[in-house]
């Protein structure tokens, strides 16, 4: 019997990376990525060992071809359509000093603009057959705040007014519209990009309720249940997978 879709955007490395593995257990896959690249190709072999058949769709989604190219994938899929992970977007550190009008819009279009195209790529699909899940990977900054990172947390804010606003529009038709909020969460880039990590990870830890690092799978477990028949009471909400950073 044929499996339902899912399809997951930055599904190349990271969260991506994590939640297409997850859900390669009990969907076929459309995964997006922003190279064709041997990442993507080790995504993409991991899910077919797990019985999935897998398409992918590489390019920069704040391009109107790769818009149009992941319209095309949901289209060719629609009829098995089930569920969208949108999580593709980038967090570059620029103090709000050296920022201009120009980099911010970039911002919003990359962590806003690309999430809003993949749901609206989605929403036919979904709504002809009245039943979907839609959860778009978010960020504890959105309470939290952060220096450096100003357009990031505008985006994200403003994503998560989106997913209020479509969960409103898209419940009449059985589609549940959520957004996680990832804490600090472990991924090889950030040795690269944090000149002082062991301290980094101490200072962290001691946020934290759970003294442990966010991993990858943590995000993938939640988004999994989000997208399972199980949570289909539950949307328009925004759930933090932080280990209680927030509560500090």
């Amino acid at each position: 019997m044929s499996r339902a879709v899912a399809v997951v955007t930055g599904a190349g490395s990271g969260i991506g990376a994590a939640i297409a593995a997850r859900l390669a257990t009990d969907f076929d896959l459309v995964l997006t990525h922003r190279h064709d690249d041997t990442d993507l190709a080790a995504v993409v072999e991991a899910a077919r060992r797990q019985g999935a058949h897998t398409d992918t769709v590489t390019g920069d989604l704040t391009l109107p071809d790769t818009q149009d190219a992941l319209r095309a994938a949901m289209e060719n899929h629609a009829s098995r359509m089930a569920a969208l992970v949108s999580n593709a977007g980038a967090y570059p550190r620029i103090p709000w000093g050296q920022m201009d009008l120009n980099t911010f819009r970039g911002q919003l279009e990359l962590n806003l603009v690309t999430h809003a195209a993949a749901i609206g790529a989605a929403t036919p699909a979904l709504v002809s057959k009245s039943y979907g899940r839609i959860v778009a990977i978010s960020s504890v900054m959105t309470q939290i705040g952060r220096v450096d990172l100003a357009g990031y947390i505008a985006a994200k804010n403003g994503l998560e007014g989106l997913v209020r606003a479509v969960a409103r529009e898209l419940g009449p038709h059985n589609i549940t519209v959520n957004t996680v909020r990832p804490g600090s969460i472990e991924v090889l880039a950030e040795h690269a990009v944090v000149p002082d990590h062991h301290d980094m990870v101490k200072r962290q830890l001691d946020r934290q309720c759970i003294k442990r690092r966010g991993q990858p799978s943590d995000i993938a477990a939640a988004v999994a249940f989000l997208v399972s028949p199980d949570a289909g009471f539950i949307t328009g909400q925004a759930i933090n997978v932080d280990g209680g950073w927030h509560l500090s």
